[in-house]
This record gives structure tokens, sequence and C-alpha cells, in this order.
């Protein structure tokens, strides 16, 4: 008998899974892993959305466990806030249990700066691939991951491409599994690279992806009980295109269909650990392999309740500075200088901006020029969830977040247009368009390549210097491509109802009524209207940025929030909503004029949409209102200067404005770099303190909130957004190599849809280091969200308890839930059921409890 029969012979007893166990097991381990979204709709993503019914605390073991990973900072950061000053003893005690630090601050420090116990162990559930790279000792040359990842990683890149590549492969048509097998059959390399036999392995594997999984594991003689950690970490082996297959069943899913894309990846990556397997059969590689197996056997056969101490230390250290830090931030509502200005009368303008925490920073600059002007907080979509369809295009982006699918489609079109001048223009768009892809074909083509640099390299020295200079796009702006200046400048949305391409456009009447009573109930603006109310959507302005789209508006898909500020508009003026919004309770005065406007986040300009339409009566007012959206960019751009590195001087404006045509700059602007809390309350609690551009602020007045519904689409939607955000933050500072991209000067695109460090490996998901860090130290401090909402404790719990999504981030402190008091400066914590102060658990289950706390 061979050394490898007598290793799979010898298997542990439980090895033998059934059929009903692999499945489960393929579930567990698929949904581990966080979906990625394209870099044409990049958006923010919690990278352990798939542990959210696991404790904050548990999902740490769980990594260690099963990939060896971290999920917090490094005890070398902790100690650095320590001696700096910034984490206090009185921090450190509230992180354990009994509020008592169990040793002295300088025993702390000196446990801190030692190295732990003993060193860390590898993850108890092991590869193939694994065991074999630590057989060859470290040598990257005959590392099997490595050679694994590559193959696979360039197989996905030709089969999911969505036109990058010039020549596409045959097999497209085909399920990811039965192409895979079809492309095995002419592929050598693998062989080539000393896997003998791996052809004839994949052949004789069964043709369904579920069946050849469960033949496999059975072969492998892995433990039922280690399955799903098997699984897992085998996806981990290729997180990154797994989190883009992850992608493709959301999306369906969404729409009530089944993609079985993840399931058949998992099958391909665990189909290349069977050829290893079947390849490698000496005695040696037996022996570990038993003694791997042996050790996957030994696993609990559930979850450990309480973290290990090096664990539940780690965990306290990251407890204790997340209290420092919000203690910082909140205490910045009892040093408010002067209380907020009472509302007298009405304002002179009202102006809504997506609550992201860029718009923070503009909104309290805005306040500071204008301190007539009114300003709130609602989802950048403005409660209108539509598909947007450029000129020329059948297809448009979803402008909405998500979690939801958009319900109307909106076609753009040259605004004052006759049918036939409408015509010309998508003509010449079309025209134009394709003379680039034809002239782009033919840089890259298999021939003209060779001779195109020397022939034309001279001709492009002009357009070279202009990029660099940042006098020109080094590409042009996909919104206004191929369309002449005249036609760019006119072009909006279409909200009349009409049939596209065999497809309804357009708004009806009931949904125009409804949509706009959503809007302004949820942005809690249902009397006391202005005589302008600006709607401000945001975008990012960067060249040569392939994540581009992750500095746009999340809550728009990942796209600007134009084309939803201007429809949120057009919908709100329209006489005949405002009558049907009258007969439900909400009266818009006849001199109230909507606005559609977009902030640049970048350059902090916001340019005001359709003003040609004011009635006269008002244009002084917005004349007026303009000069002052000006000002407060100014401002705004003073403020975020010193983050930049740009000085503060009468240069501020063009340092600025120069970042974001520079195509060498790697940091246009830090996006949502520093995110720590999200507040739903009345401008009122707010107006005047200095969030320092690090709180997502929502509209809510809980007292205007007829059943508590608005509070219960802010917990659901909003609020849950936010804190992907935060947490995609939070795992690319912790573990950049696990959750984020690397470095950004090293990301090759691949396949038109993600980044590849490198030339080879892996997908890489989350953000890039610069996105994080500015080279000498984290811009961005990683911490949980702490959610502040003003409204009855009852009120909140009502919504956790109905919701099994919020309940899972409150009660598992993914995020940190606390409301305001009477008293400005003194809140609520919410402590979640079961748990004790410094985040243990309690003997027996409790109701949850609000507990005074005073930053």
């Amino acid at each position: 008998m061979s050394p490898l029969a007598a290793s799979a012979r010898s298997a542990p007893p439980d090895a033998t899974a059934t059929h009903a166990a692999v499945a489960a097991a393929i579930e567990t381990a698929c949904g581990r892993i966080a979906p990625l979204w394209p870099l044409q709709h990049f958006v923010a993503v919690n990278p352990f959305l798939g542990f959210a019914g696991q404790h904050f605390g548990s999902a740490c073991a769980t990594l260690r466990r099963v990939a060896n990973a971290d999920m917090l900072m490094p005890r070398s950061f902790h100690l650095a806030q320590i001696e700096s000053g910034h984490v206090t003893e009185t921090d450190l005690a509230s992180a354990f249990t009994d509020g008592a630090l169990p040793f002295d601050i300088d025993a702390l420090k000196a446990r801190l700066r030692a190295p732990p116990p003993t060193a860390r162990p590898r993850a108890v559930v092991a590869t193939v691939a694994e065991v074999l790279d630590r057989l060859a000792h470290g040598d990257r040359e005959l590392s099997r991951t490595a050679f694994m990842i590559d193959e696979i990683s360039k197989w996905c890149a030709a089969y999911f491409d969505e036109g990058q590549a010039a020549w596409q492969m045959p097999w497209r048509d085909q399920s990811p599994f039965t192409a895979w097998r079809l492309a095995t059959r002419f592929d050598r390399n693998p062989e080539m690279g000393g896997i003998g036999g791996f052809r004839a392995t994949i052949a004789g594997l069964p043709d369904d992806p579920v069946e050849a999984i469960a033949t496999i594991v059975a072969q492998l003689g892995i433990p039922e009980r280690a399955l799903p950690d098997y699984l897992h970490r085998a996806l981990l082996d290729i997180q990154g295109w797994a989190a883009y297959a992850r992608y493709r069943a959301w999306n369906c899913a969404l729409r009530g269909q089944r993609d079985t894309t993840p399931v058949e990846l998992l099958a391909i990556r665990v189909a290349w650990g069977y050829a290893l397997f079947r390849h490698r059969g000496d005695r040696e590689f037996a022996a570990a392999w038993r003694a791997a197996m042996a050790a996957a056997a030994g696993l609990p056969a559930t979850p450990a309740a309480a973290p290990d101490n090096e664990l539940a230390l780690d965990l306290a250290l990251q407890r204790a500075y997340e209290t420092a830090v919000r203690r910082r931030l909140f205490a910045r509502f009892a040093q408010r200088a002067t209380p907020a200005p009472a509302a007298h009368g009405r304002p002179a303008v009202h102006a809504a901006f997506c609550i992201d925490v860029r718009s923070e920073v503009f909104r309290r600059a805005l306040e500071t020029v204008a301190p007539d002007i009114a300003t709130l907080g609602f989802a950048g979509f403005f409660g209108f969830p539509i598909e947007y369809v450029p000129i020329g295009q059948a297809r448009g982006g979803a402008q909405c977040p998500v979690l939801l699918v958009p319900t109307v489609t909106v076609c753009e079109h040259v605004e004052g247009a006759t049918a036939e001048h409408e015509a010309e223009v998508l003509r010449l768009r079309l025209a134009r368009r394709r003379a680039a892809k034809a002239w782009k074909a033919f840089k890259q083509s298999a021939v003209s390549s060779f001779t195109f640099v020397e022939t034309l390299g001279l001709g492009y020295a002009a357009k070279i210097a202009s990029d660099t200079f940042g006098l020109s796009r080094p590409v042009p702006d996909p919104d206004r491509d191929g369309l002449d200046a005249a036609a760019a400048a006119r072009i909006g949305p279409r909200l009349e109802r009409r049939t596209v391409n065999g497809r309804v456009t357009g708004f009806d009447a009931q949904q125009r009524v409804a949509m706009a009573e959503a809007a302004l109930r949820g942005m809690s603006l249902t009397e006391g209207f202005a005589r302008l109310v600006l709607i401000v959507g945001h975008g990012s302005t960067t060249v040569n940025n392939p994540h581009a789209s992750g500095l746009d508006c999340g809550a728009c898909g990942g796209h600007t929030g134009e084309a939803n500020a201007r429809v949120a508009a057009a919908i709100l003026n329209d006489p005949s909503v405002r009558s049907g919004l009258a007969a439900r309770g909400i009266a818009i005065p006849a001199d109230t004029c909507f606005l559609g406007a977009l902030h640049d986040t970048t350059t902090d300009e916001v340019t005001v949409y359709s003003t040609e339409s004011v009635p006269a009566t008002h244009s002084h007012e917005v004349e007026r209102l303009q000069a002052q959206l000006a000002q407060a960019g100014v401002r705004a751009r003073a403020e975020r200067a010193a983050l930049l590195g740009v000085p503060r001087d009468a240069t501020t404006d063009r340092h600025v404005l120069a970042r974001s045509r520079d195509w060498s700059q790697v940091r246009p602007e830090w996006g949502l770099a520093g995110n720590a809390a999200f507040i739903a309350a009345p401008r009122a609690r707010t107006r005047g303190i200095d969030l320092a551009g690090r709180c997502f602020l929502h509209e809510y007045d809980w007292q205007r909130d007829r059943d508590f519904a608005a509070l219960e689409l802010i917990m659901t939607a909003p609020l849950v957004v936010a804190s992907w955000i935060n947490l995609q933050y939070y795992g690319s500072t912790v573990n950049n190599r696990m959750f984020g991209s690397g470095n950004k000067t090293l990301h090759n695109v691949v396949g038109a849809l993600g980044v590849l460090e490198g030339n080879a490996g892996d997908l890489r998901t989350g953000l890039p280091l610069q996105s994080v860090h500015d080279g000498r130290r984290f811009v961005h401090e990683p911490v949980r969200l702490g959610a502040l909402i003003d409204a009855p404790a009852t009120a909140i719990e009502a919504v956790i308890g109905k919701h099994a999504r919020i309940r899972e981030l409150v009660d598992n402190e993914w995020l940190h839930l606390y409301r305001f008091t009477a008293d400005d400066g003194i809140f609520e914590r919410y402590r979640p059921p079961g748990a004790l102060p410094g985040g243990g658990a309690a003997a027996s289950p409790r109701e949850p409890l609000w507990e005074r706390y005073c930053p």
C-alpha cells in the first residue's frame, strides 16, 4: 500500500462527511466571504459581513484559528497609544470585565513590549498546499500555494473579464466549474510546473461542483467538524476572486435569482488541492498530512465560549483604544462654546447634503459663512432608487445603496433639445466612441502594438506634458466622453414616462408622490420650507485612479449623486406632486424652489444645476447662494489642507485643485478616513460643534416621526451602510494584507473589474494602504462605529428586536450604540443582553440596559 493510500485509510474516525454535512459546510464557507463590487461601481463593504452572526471577539478567534489572521492592531500600536497618553489608565480599566486594571500600568507596558509567551500557532486547519509549503521550508520557488493562486487568478481574469481582454475565453458561456474543466484539457502549465497527472485528476472528478467537493473531501479524509473551516481556509487563498463571486451571487439574490458562482469557484480551488494531494504521495507528505488531519479532528465541536488569555488581552486593548477615541470625540458636545442658535422663522435656504463624513466639514463651513442657512443630512440617493442610463447606453448603473434594487429607470437626455437634435448628439457620441475603441484596439493588437510606440511615440509628447501639469486628463471623463461641450452642459435626467428600447422609463404620478413624501419625511423636512431648497449630491474628481468610484457616493452605488439630486429637485418642483403631498399633510409653499447640486469632495466646489429655470423672483437669492457656497469651499479646503500636507496660505486652493488633476497623485483626498460615529438627530444637536469630518450626520426629529417609521428606515439602511464603510476602513487598517488592497503604486487593473498588486497573485479587496496611512502614521483610527441616536430607548429597542441584521450589529458589538439625553454632553450607552461592562459575558441572559455615559 502506498503512503498516500495509507494516509487516507488512517484518516480520523469522523472523516466521512455526509452529503448534507458537505452542503452545509459549503454554504457556511461561502457565506463567510464578503462581496467585492467591480471597479466601475466600487463601494465600501464590511469585510467581516459573513461573521455578523458571531460576536466580534468570536470572529477574531475564528480567523486566528482558520487562517492565523488578525483583525486587531498589533500590541506595539497599543503600547504607543498608552505611552503617548492617548489611552489612559481609566480607559484601560473600563475595558476589563470588573472595571479594574488587573495589573499595574508598568507591568502592562512590559507585557506589551515582550514577545508573546509562545509563538503564534499555525492555523489549526491546514490545506494541502499549506502542508506542502511547510515541507518546502519557506522556499518561494517551491511554494505550491503561490503557484496555485497565480494559476487560478489568471483563469478567473480571463473568465470574468468585463471588456479589458482583446481575445475572450471561448467557454464564457459555460458555468465556471464546467468552463475551468474544459480549459484544463488544454492547459499544460500545471504539469509543466511539476504537478504530474493534473489534467487526468481533474477530468476524473464529477461534473457537479458540489459532488466534486464531496468526493474530494472524502478522499482527503477531512474530519466533518473541520470541514467548514477547511473550505473557508481554501477560499481565503483566493479571497479576492471569491469575493467577486459573492458579488455576483449577491446581485442575483437581490432580484430573487440564484447564482452558484461562489460554490463553483470553491470547487475549482478544492480540486487544485486534490491534484496536489494526488501528485505528492511520498512518506514525508503522508505523515505531514496525517498530522494535519489529526489536529483538525481535535477541534472542539463548538467554538469556545470565551477567548484565550492572549486574545482576551488584545480585545481589551482594542476596547480601551476605542473608549479613548470616542471619549475625545463625544466630549466635543460638552465643549461647545455657545449653544446652537434657535431657529427663528424661515431660513434663507435649506441645504440637504449626503450623510457622508466629508459633508460635515462643508456643512459647518457653509453655516459659518451663512448663519441663515439650515443644513440637513440624508442618504445621498435622496430616497430615489433609480437606474440612470447615460445617452448612448442601453443599461445604466444602480444609483442606490447596494442593499436595494432600483425601482425606476431614468434616461439621460439633452435638456431643451428637439428630437432631431438629440438624435444627432446620440449619433455623434456613438461615432466618437467607436472611433476611440478602434484606435485603442489598434494600439493593443498583436502586431501593431510593437511598432506603435516607435512610430507615434514623439507625437504624444505634448499630451504627456499636459497630463503631467494637470492641463488635461489622461483619459476622458466617462460621464462626458463623446459629447461636445454644448451638449455636455445641457444633459440631465428625463422624468417623463416613456418606453425606450422595450423598457419602461421615467416616473408615473403615484411613484413621484410616494418617493417625494418618503424623502421629505426621511430628512424630517415636512414644514417651514425655505424659499430655496438645495439638494446636494456628491462625487469626487480624480484621474489615473482605479478605485475612483470608491470616492463617489456609496449611497448611490459607487456613482456620483448628481442624477439623484437633480431627479429629486425636479420631482419636488412638480406642481402635481406638491398637490399630492399636500393631501398627505406636507404643504410646500408656492414660493419654494428646489435645486439639484453636486459637491466635489476633492475640490470642495459645488455646482448648482438648472439655475436658468429658477423664477426671476429668486435669481438674486441664487446668486447670493452660489457666492456663499464658494466662500464655504475656501474654508473647507483650508481645513482639509493640513491633513493633505498642503500649505495653508494663499496657494491652498491652487494646490488642492491641482491634486484632482494630478495623474501621479495617490491620495487626491482622504475620502472617509477617520470616520468614527453615526449621528441621527436634529441639526441643533450638532450645529456649532467641530466634528472634524468624522461623523455621518443624518437629520432626524423623533417628535415628527409617525410610528417611528423613519427611525426604522435610518437604522436598517443608512446605519448599516455607515457600518459597512466603517468596518471596511477598520479592516484595511488593522490588516491591509488580508482586508485591503496593498500598495496603490503597484496596482494593475485586471479584467476591468479589480486590481492585482503587482503582475500576479489574487484579486485584491478593500482599500489601498495609501487611503488609511500617510507614509508616517495611520490617519484612520481603527475603531468600530459609535452610533448616537436621538430617540426614546423603547423605540430604538423595538427596531433592534424587529430586525435581525441590526440586532447582530449591536448585540455582537460590531458597532456601539448610544442615545442622547436631555442634557448636552451626557448620553446613555446600550449594553447588549448578556454583556458585562468590560465586554465579558454575564452568567445568565438579561434585558438590555442603558447606562449613563459622560465622556
